[in-house]
């Protein structure tokens, strides 16, 4: 059974779920002799003395407490990077091709590749995206992220993630976020995955709020689903990894760490179909800008003004008259970065496919190709429903940096740039 999530609006929401009946205890966070002989631990996602409707932290009750681990020794993943200096970047507008299947077996940590970045763990500022390619379940081992929240976008092949707080199943056109610190295990349900990941260094993910929209539309509260408890009682040798400061760490528990019985709060993992999304579009004329389409917004410290924006493309209809309907070109304060879960985007017909990413910086002009402009140009009025598509964005308000690896990689495409080439100069003027 699956509960529902509903994100706080102010009134400091909490769930609680437990795997054995009476492990939760009921009048007292962190009792003396908890039930069944568990230990009580905090995890806190936001400081002690945060606001009430912003404070989150889940109580749990486990058979042993974190802090039992072993020494930690530095791992090398050089295709995870959020740290240190990278080559210059070009404000050229960039995309790549997907990752292919790896010819060696290899889980979900091993397999990321960090594309580009901003903002810094340092500073809880700004993110970092990723794709991963794995064929090979995290079976003994765990993971958790102190840098930031992990939103992670299945394109290929679905996922089970096991967490403190429970399991949750995810494919793709679902998300899966998993919140700061949290451990988890992520394990194949096929041979060959692949997705997309973004790293949130800055303020977790929230919704967005809906002003003139009104108290319905975009992505729907009662559509994230949080994980009921479950428990591994296990012992053996496991390894635990963690993100910490830009760089990854492993250390070695003789018992899993997933071994929470029972918990209550506001700090847990969730997933959303994406395939719920309500769009909101023009139904009259002209364009609409893209914010409309933010599922997930995580703000800055500038008002109105975000961290990272997760927006999404979906299958729509598009109704309005004497307009252009593809996005419009233009050149946005605001650096772009997009991914393409299935069929076509509508700005681009093609070289951007599923499992491919795209850059489009601060500043840096960009709209739909040639070939689907003149094909916008010639349309007429007659409602066109874009089906078979779904693309995603990670907007932010702070420049990526382009890591080394996505510079000097095959798969960045050396011909982007003529995809705009053919855009022919139709300028008439009058007497």
């Amino acid at each position: 059974m699956k509960t529902e999530l509903q994100y706080q609006s102010g009134f400091g929401n909490t769930f609680e779920s437990e795997a054995l009946a009476a492990a939760l205890p009921k009048n007292q966070n962190s009792p003396q002799k908890p039930p069944m002989g568990l230990y009580p631990e905090q995890l806190s996602g936001t400081a002690f003395t945060m606001a009430r409707a912003e404070n989150k932290r889940t109580w749990f009750y486990k058979i042993r407490p974190s802090v039992v681990h072993g020494r930690f020794s530095s791992v090398s993943v050089p295709l995870w990077k959020t740290n240190g200096v990278e080559p210059v970047t070009s404000p050229e507008q960039l995309r790549w091709d997907p990752l292919p299947e790896p010819s060696k077996p290899i889980d979900f940590i091993h397999g990321l590749f960090t594309l580009v970045r901003n903002g810094s763990p340092e500073t809880r500022s700004g993110v970092a995206v990723h794709v991963y390619s794995a064929t090979q379940s995290m079976t003994d081992s765990y993971a958790y992220d102190a840098d930031g929240e992990l939103l992670i976008v299945p394109e290929k092949g679905p996922l089970y993630i096991k967490t403190e707080c429970g399991d949750l199943s995810v494919e793709p056109c679902e998300i899966v976020c998993i919140p700061r610190g949290m451990k988890f295990q992520v394990q194949l349900r096929e041979p060959w995955a692949r997705g997309y990941v973004c790293e949130n260094f800055g303020e977790p993910f929230r919704l967005p709020a809906l002003g003139l929209i009104g108290a319905n539309g975009l992505a729907d509260p009662r559509h994230f689903l949080i994980p009921q408890a479950s428990f591994e009682d296990r012992a053996g040798k496991f390894e635990l990894y963690v993100r910490y400061q830009g760089n990854l760490f492993k250390t070695v528990l003789d018992r899993s760490p997933l071994d929470v019985v029972a918990w209550h709060g506001n700090y847990t993992p969730y997933k959303y179909d994406l395939r719920l999304f309500q769009p909101v579009n023009t139904v009259r004329l002209d364009h609409p800008d893209p914010s409309i389409f933010t599922v997930l917004t995580s703000p800055s410290s500038v008002p109105g003004q975000a961290n990272c924006d997760f927006a999404i493309f979906p299958p729509r209809w598009m109704v309005a008259q004497d307009t252009f309907r593809p996005p419009y070109f233009h050149r946005n304060v605001m650096s772009e970065w997009m991914g393409l879960i299935k069929g076509h985007y509508d700005a681009k017909e093609k070289g951007f496919v599923p499992g491919g990413s795209s850059l489009h910086n601060c500043m840096s002009p960009h709209g739909p190709d040639a070939e689907t402009t003149e094909k916008a140009i010639r349309a007429t009025n007659t409602p066109q429903f874009l089906d078979n598509t779904l693309a995603i964005m990670f907007e932010s308000c702070y420049p990526y940096v382009v890591s080394e690896a996505a510079q000097k990689t095959p798969l960045l495409q050396k011909d982007y740039l003529d995809c705009w080439r053919e855009l022919k100069v139709m300028f008439q003027p009058r007497a």
